[in-house]
Protein backbone atom coordinates (compact mmCIF):
# COMPACT_ATOMS: atom_id res chain seq x y z
CA UNK A 1 0.00 0.00 0.00
CA UNK A 2 2.82 2.41 0.89
CA UNK A 3 4.42 1.93 -2.52
CA UNK A 4 1.27 3.27 -4.25
CA UNK A 5 1.25 6.52 -2.30
CA UNK A 6 2.07 9.57 -4.40
CA UNK A 7 4.21 11.99 -2.43
CA UNK A 8 3.27 15.64 -3.06
CA UNK A 9 6.79 17.10 -3.15
CA UNK A 10 5.61 20.32 -4.75
CA UNK A 11 3.72 21.24 -1.59
CA UNK A 12 6.91 21.53 0.46
CA UNK A 13 8.06 24.68 -1.36
CA UNK A 14 7.57 27.77 0.80
CA UNK A 15 6.90 31.35 -0.23
CA UNK A 16 9.67 33.42 1.42
CA UNK A 17 9.78 37.11 2.09
CA UNK A 18 13.43 37.15 3.13
CA UNK A 19 16.57 35.05 2.80
CA UNK A 20 16.42 31.47 4.06
CA UNK A 21 18.30 30.51 7.22
CA UNK A 22 21.09 28.53 5.46
CA UNK A 23 21.95 31.45 3.19
CA UNK A 24 21.68 33.96 6.04
CA UNK A 25 24.17 31.77 7.89
CA UNK A 26 26.52 31.67 4.89
CA UNK A 27 26.29 35.45 4.56
CA UNK A 28 27.04 35.97 8.25
CA UNK A 29 30.04 33.65 7.94
CA UNK A 30 31.45 35.65 5.02
CA UNK A 31 30.94 32.88 2.46
CA UNK A 32 28.09 34.55 0.54
CA UNK A 33 29.50 37.83 -0.73
CA UNK A 34 29.11 40.02 -3.79
CA UNK A 35 31.37 39.00 -6.64
CA UNK A 36 30.63 35.29 -6.21
CA UNK A 37 28.26 33.34 -8.43
CA UNK A 38 25.39 31.53 -6.69
CA UNK A 39 23.27 28.56 -7.78
CA UNK A 40 20.15 27.53 -5.84
CA UNK A 41 19.68 23.83 -6.61
CA UNK A 42 16.06 22.94 -5.83
CA UNK A 43 15.05 26.57 -5.44
CA UNK A 44 11.34 25.90 -4.91
CA UNK A 45 9.35 29.03 -5.66
CA UNK A 46 12.54 31.05 -6.04
CA UNK A 47 12.39 33.21 -2.93
CA UNK A 48 16.13 33.07 -2.27
CA UNK A 49 16.96 33.67 -5.93
CA UNK A 50 14.74 36.73 -6.13
CA UNK A 51 16.05 38.14 -2.86
CA UNK A 52 19.71 37.75 -3.91
CA UNK A 53 19.08 39.19 -7.37
CA UNK A 54 17.47 42.26 -5.82
CA UNK A 55 20.59 42.63 -3.67
CA UNK A 56 22.82 42.59 -6.77
CA UNK A 57 24.06 38.99 -6.60
CA UNK A 58 24.79 36.91 -9.70
CA UNK A 59 22.34 34.12 -8.85
CA UNK A 60 20.39 31.46 -10.74
CA UNK A 61 17.99 28.75 -9.59
CA UNK A 62 16.52 25.47 -10.74
CA UNK A 63 13.71 23.33 -9.39
CA UNK A 64 12.21 20.18 -10.96
CA UNK A 65 8.65 21.39 -10.26
CA UNK A 66 8.58 25.17 -9.89
CA UNK A 67 11.50 26.19 -12.12
CA UNK A 68 12.30 23.28 -14.50
CA UNK A 69 13.58 25.68 -17.16
CA UNK A 70 15.95 27.37 -14.73
CA UNK A 71 19.68 27.33 -15.33
CA UNK A 72 21.77 24.61 -13.68
CA UNK A 73 25.29 25.98 -13.88
CA UNK A 74 28.61 25.80 -12.09
CA UNK A 75 28.80 28.38 -9.32
CA UNK A 76 31.12 29.49 -6.53
CA UNK A 77 28.40 28.78 -3.94
CA UNK A 78 25.67 26.20 -4.48
CA UNK A 79 22.72 26.04 -2.09
CA UNK A 80 20.89 22.73 -1.53
CA UNK A 81 18.37 24.17 0.89
CA UNK A 82 15.97 21.75 2.58
CA UNK A 83 15.91 19.51 -0.49
CA UNK A 84 17.35 16.21 0.73
CA UNK A 85 14.80 15.93 3.54
CA UNK A 86 11.80 15.99 1.13
CA UNK A 87 13.00 13.23 -1.23
CA UNK A 88 11.58 9.87 -0.17
CA UNK A 89 13.81 7.72 -2.40
CA UNK A 90 17.27 7.32 -0.72
CA UNK A 91 19.03 6.76 -4.05
CA UNK A 92 17.46 9.86 -5.61
CA UNK A 93 18.24 11.83 -2.45
CA UNK A 94 21.90 10.88 -2.71
CA UNK A 95 21.96 11.69 -6.43
CA UNK A 96 20.55 15.19 -5.80
CA UNK A 97 23.35 15.82 -3.33
CA UNK A 98 26.01 14.64 -5.77
CA UNK A 99 24.62 16.70 -8.65
CA UNK A 100 24.64 19.83 -6.53
CA UNK A 101 28.23 19.06 -5.48
CA UNK A 102 29.26 18.57 -9.13
CA UNK A 103 28.20 22.18 -9.82
CA UNK A 104 30.11 23.57 -6.82
CA UNK A 105 33.35 25.47 -7.41
CA UNK A 106 33.99 26.69 -3.85
CA UNK A 107 31.38 25.77 -1.23
CA UNK A 108 28.16 23.75 -1.11
CA UNK A 109 25.59 24.68 1.55
CA UNK A 110 23.47 21.66 2.55
CA UNK A 111 20.54 21.99 4.94
CA UNK A 112 17.89 19.65 6.26
CA UNK A 113 15.37 19.56 9.08
CA UNK A 114 16.49 17.93 12.31
CA UNK A 115 14.72 15.32 14.38
CA UNK A 116 14.02 17.91 17.06
CA UNK A 117 11.68 19.58 14.55
CA UNK A 118 9.49 16.47 14.13
CA UNK A 119 5.83 17.50 14.46
CA UNK A 120 3.31 15.86 16.76
CA UNK A 121 2.72 12.23 15.83
CA UNK A 122 -0.93 12.94 15.08
CA UNK A 123 0.07 14.94 12.01
CA UNK A 124 2.36 12.34 10.43
CA UNK A 125 2.71 8.64 9.73
CA UNK A 126 5.82 6.52 9.02
CA UNK A 127 6.77 6.27 5.35
CA UNK A 128 10.00 4.91 3.79
CA UNK A 129 12.82 6.13 6.07
CA UNK A 130 10.90 9.20 7.15
CA UNK A 131 7.38 10.47 7.68
CA UNK A 132 4.39 11.34 5.53
CA UNK A 133 2.67 14.54 6.62
CA UNK A 134 -1.06 15.19 6.68
CA UNK A 135 -0.81 17.16 3.37
CA UNK A 136 0.94 14.28 1.61
CA UNK A 137 4.51 15.58 1.71
CA UNK A 138 7.52 13.52 2.82
CA UNK A 139 9.99 14.59 5.48
CA UNK A 140 13.19 12.87 6.51
CA UNK A 141 14.22 14.30 9.89
CA UNK A 142 17.93 13.87 10.57
CA UNK A 143 20.06 13.89 13.67
CA UNK A 144 22.88 16.41 13.25
CA UNK A 145 25.58 13.74 13.12
CA UNK A 146 23.45 11.53 10.88
CA UNK A 147 23.17 14.34 8.33
CA UNK A 148 26.86 15.08 8.46
CA UNK A 149 27.89 11.41 8.17
CA UNK A 150 25.54 10.92 5.23
CA UNK A 151 26.91 13.97 3.38
CA UNK A 152 30.53 13.07 4.08
CA UNK A 153 30.11 9.48 2.87
CA UNK A 154 28.17 10.45 -0.24
CA UNK A 155 30.69 13.12 -1.29
CA UNK A 156 33.81 11.39 0.13
CA UNK A 157 34.91 14.54 1.93
CA UNK A 158 34.56 16.19 5.34
CA UNK A 159 31.87 18.80 5.86
CA UNK A 160 31.75 21.59 8.44
CA UNK A 161 28.82 22.16 10.81
CA UNK A 162 27.67 25.72 10.16
CA UNK A 163 24.50 25.65 12.30
CA UNK A 164 21.96 23.07 13.46
CA UNK A 165 20.88 21.32 10.27
CA UNK A 166 23.24 23.35 8.07
CA UNK A 167 26.58 22.11 6.67
CA UNK A 168 29.31 23.59 4.49
CA UNK A 169 31.24 21.40 2.07
CA UNK A 170 34.38 23.11 0.77
CA UNK A 171 35.87 22.17 -2.60
CA UNK A 172 39.42 23.01 -1.52
CA UNK A 173 40.77 21.60 1.76
CA UNK A 174 42.74 24.81 2.35
CA UNK A 175 39.51 26.85 2.27
CA UNK A 176 38.02 24.54 4.88
CA UNK A 177 41.07 24.97 7.12
CA UNK A 178 41.05 28.75 6.72
CA UNK A 179 37.34 28.94 7.60
CA UNK A 180 37.70 26.82 10.73
CA UNK A 181 40.84 28.59 11.91
CA UNK A 182 39.11 31.96 11.52
CA UNK A 183 36.14 30.68 13.55
CA UNK A 184 38.33 30.52 16.68
CA UNK A 185 40.31 33.71 16.06
CA UNK A 186 39.35 36.42 18.53
CA UNK A 187 39.59 40.18 18.26
CA UNK A 188 42.79 41.17 20.04
CA UNK A 189 43.01 44.52 21.84
CA UNK A 190 44.97 47.10 19.85
CA UNK A 191 48.10 48.35 21.63
CA UNK A 192 47.81 52.08 22.24
CA UNK A 193 50.64 54.17 20.78
CA UNK A 194 52.38 56.81 22.87
CA UNK A 195 52.87 60.28 21.50
CA UNK A 196 56.29 61.71 20.76
CA UNK A 197 57.98 58.78 18.94
CA UNK A 198 59.58 60.50 15.93
CA UNK A 199 59.82 57.54 13.56
CA UNK A 200 56.22 56.61 14.24
CA UNK A 201 55.08 60.06 13.17
CA UNK A 202 57.35 60.12 10.11
CA UNK A 203 56.27 56.73 8.77
CA UNK A 204 52.77 56.46 10.18
CA UNK A 205 51.07 55.13 7.03
CA UNK A 206 53.58 52.30 6.61
CA UNK A 207 53.71 51.44 10.28
CA UNK A 208 49.91 51.38 10.49
CA UNK A 209 49.89 48.63 7.84
CA UNK A 210 52.52 46.64 9.73
CA UNK A 211 50.64 47.07 13.01
CA UNK A 212 47.40 45.86 11.41
CA UNK A 213 49.12 42.73 10.11
CA UNK A 214 50.76 41.87 13.44
CA UNK A 215 47.48 42.49 15.24
CA UNK A 216 45.74 40.03 12.89
CA UNK A 217 48.41 37.31 12.83
CA UNK A 218 50.47 37.81 16.00
CA UNK A 219 53.77 37.62 14.07
CA UNK A 220 55.82 39.54 11.52
CA UNK A 221 54.84 39.15 7.87
CA UNK A 222 56.69 37.30 5.14
CA UNK A 223 57.55 39.49 2.14
CA UNK A 224 54.67 38.15 0.03
CA UNK A 225 52.09 38.75 2.79
CA UNK A 226 52.31 42.53 3.03
CA UNK A 227 52.25 44.77 -0.08
CA UNK A 228 54.12 47.51 1.83
CA UNK A 229 56.93 45.14 2.88
CA UNK A 230 59.56 46.58 0.50
CA UNK A 231 58.59 50.16 1.27
CA UNK A 232 58.88 49.51 5.00
CA UNK A 233 62.34 47.98 4.57
CA UNK A 234 63.42 50.93 2.44
CA UNK A 235 62.18 53.45 4.98
CA UNK A 236 63.25 51.75 8.22
CA UNK A 237 65.94 49.27 7.27
CA UNK A 238 64.07 46.02 8.04
CA UNK A 239 60.72 44.68 9.14
CA UNK A 240 62.17 43.80 12.56
CA UNK A 241 63.45 47.34 13.05
CA UNK A 242 60.09 48.74 12.01
CA UNK A 243 58.36 46.53 14.55
CA UNK A 244 60.75 47.73 17.26
CA UNK A 245 59.48 51.23 16.55
CA UNK A 246 55.94 49.98 17.20
CA UNK A 247 57.07 48.35 20.45
CA UNK A 248 58.80 51.54 21.57
CA UNK A 249 55.69 53.54 20.73
CA UNK A 250 53.49 51.42 23.00
CA UNK A 251 53.79 48.87 25.76
CA UNK A 252 55.77 45.82 24.64
CA UNK A 253 53.58 43.68 26.89
CA UNK A 254 50.61 44.64 24.71
CA UNK A 255 52.25 43.12 21.63
CA UNK A 256 53.26 40.08 23.68
CA UNK A 257 49.58 39.69 24.58
CA UNK A 258 48.62 39.82 20.90
CA UNK A 259 51.10 37.04 20.11
CA UNK A 260 49.86 34.96 23.05
CA UNK A 261 46.24 35.39 21.93
CA UNK A 262 46.99 34.33 18.36
CA UNK A 263 49.02 31.36 19.60
CA UNK A 264 46.10 30.19 21.72
CA UNK A 265 43.63 30.72 18.85
CA UNK A 266 45.73 28.47 16.63
CA UNK A 267 45.98 25.92 19.42
CA UNK A 268 42.19 25.83 19.74
CA UNK A 269 41.78 25.23 16.01
CA UNK A 270 44.41 22.47 15.91
CA UNK A 271 42.96 20.73 18.96
CA UNK A 272 39.42 20.70 17.60
CA UNK A 273 40.56 19.67 14.11
CA UNK A 274 41.43 16.29 15.56
CA UNK A 275 37.75 15.33 15.54
CA UNK A 276 37.43 15.54 11.75
CA UNK A 277 40.87 14.37 10.71
CA UNK A 278 43.59 16.93 11.26
CA UNK A 279 45.10 18.14 7.97
CA UNK A 280 48.72 17.52 7.10
CA UNK A 281 51.06 20.47 7.33
CA UNK A 282 51.09 20.89 3.55
CA UNK A 283 47.28 21.04 3.45
CA UNK A 284 47.34 24.16 5.63
CA UNK A 285 47.13 27.55 3.91
CA UNK A 286 50.49 29.28 3.67
CA UNK A 287 49.64 31.90 6.31
CA UNK A 288 48.74 29.20 8.85
CA UNK A 289 51.93 27.28 8.03
CA UNK A 290 53.86 30.43 8.85
CA UNK A 291 51.84 30.85 12.08
CA UNK A 292 52.77 27.32 13.14
CA UNK A 293 56.49 27.90 12.54
CA UNK A 294 56.45 31.26 14.31
CA UNK A 295 54.53 30.10 17.39
CA UNK A 296 55.61 26.48 17.83
CA UNK A 297 58.68 25.90 15.68
CA UNK A 298 57.23 22.77 14.08
CA UNK A 299 53.88 21.22 13.23
CA UNK A 300 54.66 18.21 15.42
CA UNK A 301 55.18 20.45 18.44
CA UNK A 302 52.00 22.37 17.68
CA UNK A 303 49.91 19.20 17.37
CA UNK A 304 51.33 17.78 20.60
CA UNK A 305 50.46 20.96 22.51
CA UNK A 306 46.96 20.90 20.99
CA UNK A 307 46.42 17.23 21.90
CA UNK A 308 47.66 17.75 25.45
CA UNK A 309 45.12 20.55 25.90
CA UNK A 310 42.29 18.57 24.31
CA UNK A 311 42.88 15.39 26.30
CA UNK A 312 42.70 17.36 29.54
CA UNK A 313 38.95 17.67 28.88
CA UNK A 314 38.55 13.97 29.59
CA UNK A 315 37.83 14.49 33.28
CA UNK A 316 34.67 16.38 34.23
CA UNK A 317 36.23 17.44 37.53
CA UNK A 318 38.91 19.27 35.54
CA UNK A 319 36.20 21.15 33.67
CA UNK A 320 34.39 21.90 36.93
CA UNK A 321 37.59 23.34 38.41
CA UNK A 322 38.09 25.50 35.31
CA UNK A 323 34.51 26.78 35.61
CA UNK A 324 35.01 27.65 39.28
CA UNK A 325 38.20 29.60 38.56
CA UNK A 326 37.03 31.34 35.37
CA UNK A 327 37.51 35.13 35.61
CA UNK A 328 34.23 35.81 33.78
CA UNK A 329 30.84 34.15 33.61
CA UNK A 330 27.98 33.60 36.03
CA UNK A 331 28.82 30.50 38.08
CA UNK A 332 25.89 28.36 39.21
CA UNK A 333 25.99 24.97 40.98
CA UNK A 334 25.62 22.93 37.77
CA UNK A 335 26.95 25.28 35.08
CA UNK A 336 28.65 28.52 34.21
CA UNK A 337 26.83 30.98 31.93
CA UNK A 338 28.75 33.26 29.55
CA UNK A 339 27.67 35.73 26.88
CA UNK A 340 28.71 34.53 23.42
CA UNK A 341 30.82 37.67 23.01
CA UNK A 342 32.90 36.67 26.04
CA UNK A 343 33.59 33.02 25.13
CA UNK A 344 36.94 34.05 23.66
CA UNK A 345 37.92 35.52 27.03
CA UNK A 346 37.48 32.20 28.83
CA UNK A 347 40.54 30.13 29.80
CA UNK A 348 41.88 27.80 27.09
CA UNK A 349 40.29 24.70 28.61
CA UNK A 350 36.80 26.21 28.57
CA UNK A 351 37.27 27.58 25.06
CA UNK A 352 38.02 24.02 23.95
CA UNK A 353 35.04 22.69 25.90
CA UNK A 354 32.66 25.08 24.15
CA UNK A 355 34.49 24.50 20.85
CA UNK A 356 33.71 20.78 21.00
CA UNK A 357 30.01 21.61 20.86
CA UNK A 358 30.40 24.32 18.23
CA UNK A 359 32.41 22.06 15.93
CA UNK A 360 29.55 19.57 16.16
CA UNK A 361 26.50 21.82 15.86
CA UNK A 362 27.93 25.04 14.38
CA UNK A 363 26.82 28.53 15.31
CA UNK A 364 23.29 28.58 16.72
CA UNK A 365 21.40 31.54 15.20
CA UNK A 366 20.04 33.93 17.79
CA UNK A 367 21.92 32.39 20.70
CA UNK A 368 23.63 34.98 22.88
CA UNK A 369 24.36 33.04 26.10
CA UNK A 370 26.32 29.79 26.42
CA UNK A 371 25.74 27.41 29.32
CA UNK A 372 28.76 25.21 30.10
CA UNK A 373 27.84 22.16 32.16
CA UNK A 374 29.93 21.48 35.26
CA UNK A 375 28.52 18.13 36.34
CA UNK A 376 28.06 16.55 32.92
CA UNK A 377 29.60 17.26 29.48
CA UNK A 378 26.77 19.33 28.09
CA UNK A 379 26.73 22.69 26.34
CA UNK A 380 23.55 24.72 25.77
CA UNK A 381 23.11 27.75 23.55
CA UNK A 382 20.42 30.07 24.88
CA UNK A 383 18.56 32.81 23.04
CA UNK A 384 17.51 35.95 24.92
CA UNK A 385 16.33 38.29 22.12
CA UNK A 386 15.92 41.27 24.47
CA UNK A 387 19.23 40.80 26.32
CA UNK A 388 20.33 44.42 25.88
CA UNK A 389 16.99 46.17 26.13
CA UNK A 390 15.21 44.23 28.89
CA UNK A 391 16.78 44.39 32.38
CA UNK A 392 15.60 40.80 32.96
CA UNK A 393 15.21 39.23 29.52
CA UNK A 394 13.15 36.07 28.97
CA UNK A 395 14.55 32.87 27.46
CA UNK A 396 13.13 32.25 23.96
CA UNK A 397 14.94 29.12 22.82
CA UNK A 398 17.52 26.58 23.93
CA UNK A 399 19.74 24.28 21.84
CA UNK A 400 21.79 21.78 23.82
CA UNK A 401 24.53 19.35 22.80
CA UNK A 402 25.54 16.41 25.00
CA UNK A 403 29.20 15.69 24.31
CA UNK A 404 28.92 11.97 25.07
CA UNK A 405 25.71 11.05 23.25
CA UNK A 406 26.00 13.93 20.73
CA UNK A 407 22.25 14.39 20.81
CA UNK A 408 21.07 17.85 19.84
CA UNK A 409 17.95 18.96 21.66
CA UNK A 410 16.01 22.12 20.90
CA UNK A 411 13.33 23.67 23.07
CA UNK A 412 11.25 26.76 22.39
CA UNK A 413 9.91 29.01 25.14
CA UNK A 414 8.34 31.44 22.66
CA UNK A 415 4.81 30.34 23.61
CA UNK A 416 5.49 30.03 27.31
CA UNK A 417 3.39 32.23 29.56
CA UNK A 418 6.03 32.13 32.30
CA UNK A 419 9.52 31.72 30.79
CA UNK A 420 12.80 31.79 32.74
CA UNK A 421 14.42 35.23 33.08
CA UNK A 422 17.98 36.45 33.71
CA UNK A 423 19.39 38.38 36.65
CA UNK A 424 22.83 39.94 37.21
CA UNK A 425 23.45 40.35 33.46
CA UNK A 426 26.86 41.92 34.01
CA UNK A 427 28.22 38.61 35.29
CA UNK A 428 27.74 37.03 31.85
CA UNK A 429 29.91 39.67 30.17
CA UNK A 430 33.53 40.57 29.61
CA UNK A 431 34.86 43.79 31.15
CA UNK A 432 34.71 45.76 27.88
CA UNK A 433 31.04 45.19 27.11
CA UNK A 434 29.55 48.68 26.51
CA UNK A 435 26.56 48.44 28.87
CA UNK A 436 28.17 46.36 31.61
CA UNK A 437 28.41 49.20 34.13
CA UNK A 438 24.71 50.03 33.70
CA UNK A 439 23.71 46.41 34.34
CA UNK A 440 25.95 46.21 37.41
CA UNK A 441 24.46 49.40 38.82
CA UNK A 442 20.95 47.92 38.57
CA UNK A 443 22.08 44.70 40.26
CA UNK A 444 23.46 46.66 43.22
CA UNK A 445 20.16 48.49 43.63
CA UNK A 446 18.16 45.26 43.44
CA UNK A 447 20.42 43.64 46.02
CA UNK A 448 20.06 46.64 48.32
CA UNK A 449 16.26 46.33 48.11
CA UNK A 450 16.40 42.64 49.09
CA UNK A 451 15.05 41.36 45.78
CA UNK A 452 17.51 38.45 45.58
CA UNK A 453 16.99 37.02 49.06
CA UNK A 454 14.94 34.06 47.81
CA UNK A 455 16.56 32.95 44.51
CA UNK A 456 14.12 30.05 44.08
CA UNK A 457 11.19 32.44 43.59
CA UNK A 458 12.63 34.89 41.07
CA UNK A 459 13.78 32.59 38.25
CA UNK A 460 10.66 33.04 36.13
CA UNK A 461 8.91 36.12 34.80
CA UNK A 462 5.88 35.74 37.04
CA UNK A 463 7.94 35.00 40.14
CA UNK A 464 10.11 38.04 39.50
CA UNK A 465 7.06 40.25 38.94
CA UNK A 466 5.54 39.10 42.25
CA UNK A 467 8.80 39.82 44.09
CA UNK A 468 8.94 43.34 42.66
CA UNK A 469 5.31 43.95 43.55
CA UNK A 470 5.83 42.72 47.12
CA UNK A 471 8.45 45.44 47.57
CA UNK A 472 6.34 48.11 45.92
CA UNK A 473 8.85 48.44 43.07
CA UNK A 474 8.87 48.36 39.31
CA UNK A 475 11.42 48.73 36.52
CA UNK A 476 11.63 51.55 34.03
CA UNK A 477 14.25 50.40 31.57
CA UNK A 478 17.31 49.62 33.68
CA UNK A 479 16.13 51.83 36.54
CA UNK A 480 14.43 50.57 39.68
CA UNK A 481 11.67 52.91 40.84
CA UNK A 482 8.71 52.97 43.22
CA UNK A 483 5.57 51.43 41.75
CA UNK A 484 3.70 54.46 43.14
CA UNK A 485 5.69 56.86 41.02
CA UNK A 486 3.32 58.73 38.64
CA UNK A 487 5.68 58.24 35.73
CA UNK A 488 6.28 54.53 36.43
Amino acid sequence: MAASIQVARHRTALVRGDLSRPLRTAMADGLLTHGLTVMDYGCGRGGDVGFLERQGFDCTGWDPVHAPSGTRRDADLVNLGYVVNVIEDPAERREALRRAWALTRRVLVVSARLRAETPDTGAVEPFADGLLTRIGTFQKFFEQQELRTWVDQALETSSVAAAPGVLYVFREPSDRVAFLAARYRRTAPTPRPRAGVRLLAEHKALLDQLAAFVLARGRLPAPEELPEYSAIEAALGSIKRAFRVLEQASEQQAWDAVRAARTEDLLVYLALSRFDGRPSFHQLPTDIQLDVKAFFGSYAAACKAADDALFSLGKQETIDAACRSAPIGKAMPTAIYVHVGAVGELPLLLRLYEGCARSYVGRVPGANVVKLGRGEPKIAYLSYPAFDTDPHPALAESTSVHLQTFRVRQRSFAGSRNPPVLHRKEEFLGPDYPERAKYARLTRLEEAKGLYRDPATIGTRDGWARTLASKGLTLRGHRLVSAKSPSA
